[in-house]
């Protein structure tokens, strides 16, 4: 019977072969493919293609380039966070800097 600390360790370091050998694939094939991700950035430029979406918990977190200041709070004024997802993300750059701009 072996013990469930070699179980765990095992499976930490298979895991993170996996992990090694996905971000080296990534890294292979971002160089291999670059007219491809040329034209697919130009389609995403002309057709202001949103953010990928990350979470799918409230509409605030799914596309944070369309987000608003008060969005999180359209429930009530003084709501509370109920997200979890929303703890993980600041404001857009461009929400950040409306302050700047107002002053």
């Amino acid at each position: 019977m072996t013990r469930k600390s070699t179980v765990f360790l095992s499976a930490i370091a298979a895991q993170s072969a996996v992990l090694g050998l996905l971000l080296l694939h990534a890294a292979i094939s971002t160089r291999t493919h670059p007219p491809e991700l040329t034209e697919k950035r130009a389609l995403v430029k002309a057709l202001h293609l949103t953010d990928l979406c990350l979470f799918t918990e409230a509409r605030y977190t799914r596309h944070l380039s369309q987000a608003d200041l008060s969005t999180p709070f359209q429930d009530h004024p003084i709501s509370l966070e109920h997200f979890p997802s929303g703890s993980f993300l600041g404001a857009p750059e461009n929400i950040r800097n409306i302050n700047d701009e107002l002053d």
